[in-house]
């Protein structure tokens, strides 16, 4: 299988897919609407996508992508996140001047950071590719944050492991395929969906109604700008399934109240972190 990702190998969106599919073959791409037009192009079969991190957040261009284009969810999964310091081989934590990474990542190491006054974080396109651009240049002044999977892969020397400051750092990741393509789960528990109200008194409070009627758990909602429409917006909801019955009567019910409804999956809900 063909697993198109976002970002450069040994990503930590790398190591999420290959503990989904360990012999797929990764199509690394530069940006994430490339990752969706992958899919509909064909280049790719699935796509391993961050949706939302335990600490920074939802992934909010993401969600924008899963309602545009015609795919779905197949799973999700948790991926305990572990930062790492890693350097070129030989080089040692005092030589290190600059260290490199995606801006989120240095955000979750700054009390390692702070620890390190002869160390300057700058900010990266990529945690896997800070390591893959100091490698490349063999900078034993410079270090990168990433994974493991990051220094095995392009050959680096991990000098400090662990150092996120919160262990409590998980990322949620959406398998997702062309909705034709998808592959559906037998026993699904959780629904994520994309809906839009009428901007009237009442009319959201009536949606998340429906959620009740049906006693179903919505574990997560938050709300998107429509682009090119100021002040409209778009809600996204998780909830949990008690049965497919449920799942199509909630749908069929939103409809009365919503101008617009899109499942975006029905799957199983991650139980533990790889």
């Amino acid at each position: 299988m063909r697993i198109a990702i976002q970002g450069e190998p040994g990503s930590f969106s790398h190591e999420a897919a290959i503990c989904v599919a360990p012999e797929a073959t990764i199509v690394p791409c530069a940006v994430s609407g490339d990752v969706f037009t992958a899919l509909e192009a064909g280049s790719a079969d699935a796509a391993v996508i961050p949706i939302e991190n335990s600490l920074a957040g939802s992934v909010a261009e993401h969600y924008d992508l899963l309602l545009m284009h015609d795919v779905a969810i197949e799973s999700e999964s948790l991926l305990r996140i572990r930062h790492n310091l890693i350097a070129t081989p030989g080089a040692t934590i005092e030589q290190i001047e600059r260290v490199y990474s995606h801006p989120v990542a240095l955000a979750q190491c700054r009390e390692f950071l702070a620890g390190q006054p002869g160390m300057t974080a700058t900010p990266f396109y990529d945690t896997a590719g800070s390591v893959k651009h100091l490698m490349e240049r063999q900078d034993a002044k410079a270090a990168g944050i990433a994974s493991v999977l990051a220094a095995e892969y392009y050959g680096g020397q991990i000098l400090a492991a662990g150092i996120e400051d919160n262990a409590e750092n998980f990322t949620r990741f959406f398998l997702i395929r062309p909705r034709r393509a998808v592959k559906p789960d037998l026993k699904p528990d959780k629904v994520s969906l994309a809906f839009t109200v009428e901007n009237r008194p009442g009319t959201l409070v009536n949606a998340l109604e429906v959620f009740a009627s049906q006693g179903t758990n919505l574990t997560r909602i938050e709300s998107r700008p429509v682009p090119g429409r100021p002040w409209e917006y778009v809600f996204y909801a998780d909830y949990q399934l008690a049965s497919a019955r449920i799942a199509d009567a909630a749908l069929d019910l939103l409809a009365e109240h919503c101008s617009m409804v899109k499942e975006l999956g029905r799957y199983r809900a991650a139980t533990g972190a790889n």
